[in-house]
């Protein structure tokens, strides 16, 4: 069978990057998702698609084909006192490559990394961590296979499924059963 969209593939692979092994998935563990249905670099996709079970696989994605150019306006510079919970500055988050959860200008989690901390803040760097880096993969295709119509609607590991505050609330925050004109979609929590 080969790969296309809506094939439920496992592969093994190793990617090596700057010289050194970045990231690897082996047999006892290897790598599967829903082809086609962009939950991986597009390019790399792309390389995957027509082969079937038991070919090799290698290839290079350029930073652009892969996680993007590196960003110098990506690095912001932050105040100390966004460090500061309840009052108490945390110093110990302030560590230079200590990767940090931050809240996005749209409410979502982001990630950065600490890059510098100077007397007048810490630079914050929002880069993707491969950004800028040459991708070589090599692999090995495991397994092609038919998703299944579950798979396809909820995700291969339920990744498409809706979280819980998508759920309730029709993803416009948490359900609070408390506010009587609120209409959760649990009625029976109400």
């Amino acid at each position: 069978m080969k790969i296309e969209k809506n094939k439920v593939v496992a592969l093994t692979y190793e990617l090596i990057v700057d010289g050194k092994i970045a990231d690897r998935a082996d047999e006892s563990r290897p790598l599967d998702y829903i082809h086609g249905n962009h939950m991986l670099l597009a390019k790399f996709e792309e390389y995957l698609e027509g082969l079937t079970e038991g070919d090799p696989f290698a290839f290079t994605l350029s930073p652009e084909e892969g996680y993007g150019v590196y960003d110098e306006k990506r690095v912001i510079m932050l105040p100390k006192e966004a460090f500061m919970i309840e009052g108490v500055l945390h110093e110990e988050l302030m560590e230079v490559g200590r990767t940090l959860p931050m809240m996005g200008a749209d409410g979502s989690v982001v990630y950065a990394v600490v890059k510098e901390v100077t007397p007048e803040g810490v630079a914050m760097d929002f880069n993707a961590p491969m950004a800028g880096k040459t991708l070589n993969f090599t692999g090995k295709i495991v397994s092609v296979r038919d998703a299944t119509e579950k798979e396809l609607r909820e995700g291969l590991h339920g990744e498409y499924l809706p979280r819980e505050e998508e759920r309730c609330c029709h993803g416009k925050g948490r359900c609070h059963k408390d506010d009587p004109d609120h209409e959760c979609c649990h009625k029976d929590d109400k």
